[in-house]
């Protein structure tokens, strides 16, 4: 099986850990009652949509959905089965986290289907386990391993924002301005798609929880009560997150307002000092007749003295009144 067909992976399932590749032929030859069949697909490809809209059975608006260029998180109970679309972290290479990975899933008694456009880490996991006698056994559990699968993989990536959050507060409390300006808008970017992302997502999956009931039994929601309570829990990190950086973000504006103000306030001390003895020596420098002690050779110490003495004076008074 390569991905140029369409078709990623199809197992047949035998309930206890196993599962049975098989190809198109064997997708094709297969018909309820062979047992639990997975057929995970590559929607971008061709062939893959002339399946789903006909050989496949499946109804028109599940095909069209497995096929939709953009759509977010949720999920909807259908007459014989549930149509699911989550999202994980993008990791594949030259990706960013931001960008996650949309995975469509259709699960019916007898079969499931999955669809997505690149490769998600959560779908290779559970390909793993197959591999290793340890997989999925049923259809809710498939939905439950994948919405588990794919909430572990941010513990990373939430992770990493952790560290950089307390690495940019040691930094601004070090007054290191600079490195806050690099690094912190990319790191709220993040935070935000991850929080756009991830707020629909807990909102299916709770909805699922909620309103299919009947497709799982009492320890498979409470599995999947476990896996709701995490997404809610990294949400909820996002939001402390994304507020730790607003707060780093306005204390950096503070400082540098604070640094602006400190500098331009010097300026105008300097220049409220200079201001009398520019204008007693702009004065004295016009080229006319009459300047006193033009003529008196020691005129320029007497000048530059008591121009001195103004400035001192000044200095003493700005002191005084608490302006240095």
């Amino acid at each position: 099986m390569t991905d140029s067909d369409g078709l990623i992976c199809a197992y047949r399932l035998d309930g206890q850990g196993n599962g049975e590749a098989m190809d198109w032929a064997g997708v094709r030859a297969w018909k309820p009652g062979d047992g639990l069949l997975w057929v995970h697909l590559d929607r971008s490809a061709a062939g893959v949509a002339e399946w789903l809209g006909g050989e496949s059975g499946l109804n028109p608006l599940v095909a069209g959905a497995l096929l939709a260029e953009d759509t977010r998180p949720r999920s909807a109970l259908f007459d014989n089965g549930v149509l699911v679309n989550l999202r994980g972290v993008n990791f594949n290479p030259d990706a960013v986290p931001e960008d996650m990975n949309s995975i469509r899933v259709w699960m019916e008694p007898e079969r499931i289907v999955s669809t997505r456009r690149l490769k998600i880490l959560a779908i290779q996991d559970l390909r793993d386990d197959l591999a290793r006698g340890k997989g999925v056994r049923t259809g809710p559990g498939f939905l439950i391993r994948l919405a588990q699968g794919l909430t572990d993989r941010l513990q990373p990536v939430e992770s990493g924002i952790d560290e950089t959050l307390d690495e940019l507060e040691e930094a601004l409390v070090a007054g290191d301005l600079d490195v806050l300006g690099e690094r912190l808008t990319p790191l709220r970017r993040l935070t935000i798609a991850l929080r756009r992302h991830l707020a629909p997502q807990r909102d299916a999956l709770t909805r699922l929880h909620a309103d299919c009931g009947g497709l799982f039994d009492d320890h498979q929601r409470a599995r999947l009560r476990e896996v709701v309570d995490r997404v809610y829990r990294v949400v909820e990190e996002l939001d402390a997150m994304r507020e730790r950086a607003a707060i780093i973000q306005d204390e950096r504006r503070t400082r540098i307002s604070e640094s602006m103000d400190r500098a331009i306030y010097t300026l105008s001390i300097v220049a409220t000092i200079m201001l009398p003895l520019t204008f007693v020596t702009g004065l004295l420098g016009m080229n006319v007749g009459g300047i006193p002690g033009e003529k008196v050779a020691w005129a320029f110490w007497a000048v530059g003295g008591g121009l001195a003495a103004v400035g001192l004076g000044l200095v003493i008074y700005f002191r005084r009144i608490r302006w240095l």
